[in-house]
């Protein structure tokens, strides 16, 4: 009986380490497909491979008698250099960084597109028994 439980739990080992061979590589392989939700998005992070697509806004810090904005990492006042450009306006959206004549924008979100009050759809859902 002792000899028959031995090679029990021996097959029983051997499954398992086949079971693990097999499974192993299946859920590295998921893994890697998945995305991180913690990521940063691919311009902001250049550890993932990113191309460096030049300067960006991550982070707009105002308030009373400062304005700093993060920009690739660092840390710029108004009226500082950032490479070869001086920031030279800091907003609660935006840097603008002047290099001679040549002005650039950096956006804290550059997707999104801000429009005025007038142009904006009404997404306000219609009352009963009123007609839009």
């Amino acid at each position: 009986m002792a000899k028959h439980l031995s090679q029990l739990i021996v097959t029983g080992l051997r499954h398992g380490a086949l079971l693990l061979c097999c499974c192993l590589p299946a859920s590295v392989a998921l893994a890697e497909i998945m995305a991180d939700p913690t990521r940063p998005p691919g311009a902001l992070d250049s550890a993932y491979g990113a191309v460096d697509a030049g300067p960006v806004l991550q982070s707009v810090l105002i308030g009373p008698g400062r304005a700093e904005a993060i920009i690739s990492g660092r840390t710029v006042r108004l009226g500082e250099q950032f490479g070869d450009a001086r920031v030279i306006k800091i907003t609660d959206a935006e840097v603008v960084l002047r290099n001679g004549s040549e002005v650039q924008t950096l956006k804290l979100f550059p997707s999104i597109e801000k429009l005025p009050a007038s142009s904006r759809v009404s997404n306000k859902p219609a009352l009963r028994g009123q007609e839009k």
